[in-house]
């Protein structure tokens, strides 16, 4: 019997959006490890999926790898969730698939939700080529990664929270306030909302406006 782990995709927001092949894995699995089970709950409750779940986060990664190459290689079925979109996207995940990998079982890897495509696309800049950031460091190579953004010319992709969204923001205004930024909030959510234009516009607006949910910034490329 093939050994095998599944990395799959949840939605970003709306439920609707996880693919046919999504459902059918997770109900044929028999463990689904899950950043936090109780997100991956609704999910479950949402699709009628009943499969045993466990905890896989960034806080007992390092320690859970063994006992689930040792899983999947007696025959258990495994599959990997996060919270949101793709594991190993800004999410856990890297660590395992290696250990996989190295331990030669076989990673299939689903297609399906993430944030920052539909951001990209919906950001109506050049995507042709880009670069992703994710998450920006919080303290230490955090100023010399921003330098780096604002003069890289390729479109730019970076997530952050609520928390730090009007820090990041400042950051890039003092460096180029005129360069032309989206700031997309809740993605396929109810209060989804965008907010367009230069640096210094889009940080008044974003500072008038209810700071919850996660952002992506979507920044233009440097001339």
């Amino acid at each position: 019997m093939e050994k095998v782990i599944y990395i799959i995709p949840t939605p970003i927001g709306n439920l609707e959006d996880i693919t046919l092949r999504a459902i059918r894995l997770l109900k044929e699995s028999d463990l689904v490890f899950a950043e936090d089970t109780r997100v991956t709950k609704k999910l479950f409750l949402h699709y009628d999926v009943i499969t045993k779940m466990e905890s896989y986060h960034s806080y007992n990664e390092h320690r859970k790898i063994d006992s689930i190459i040792e899983k999947i290689l007696q025959g258990v079925k495994v599959s990997l969730v996060s919270d949101a979109g793709s594991p190993s996207i800004s999410d856990p995940g890297y660590l395992l698939v290696r250990a996989c990998i190295q331990a030669n079982i076989n990673v299939q890897c689903l297609p399906g939700a993430t944030a920052f495509v539909p951001a990209l696309v919906q950001s109506g800049l050049p995507c042709e080529r880009f670069i992703f950031e994710g998450f920006l460091p919080v303290r230490k190579g955090r100023q010399k990664r921003i330098f780096e953004i604002v003069n890289n010319n390729k479109t730019t992709i970076i997530y952050e929270s609520p928390h730090k969204i009007l820090k990041t923001l400042s950051d890039l205004k003092v460096l180029c306030p005129d360069r032309k930024v989206v700031v997309l909030k809740e993605l396929t959510k109810m209060y989804e909302n965008s907010f367009r234009g230069t640096i210094v516009e889009v940080y008044e607006s974003v500072q008038k406006a209810v700071i919850k949910g996660e952002f992506v910034i979507v920044l233009s490329a440097s001339k």
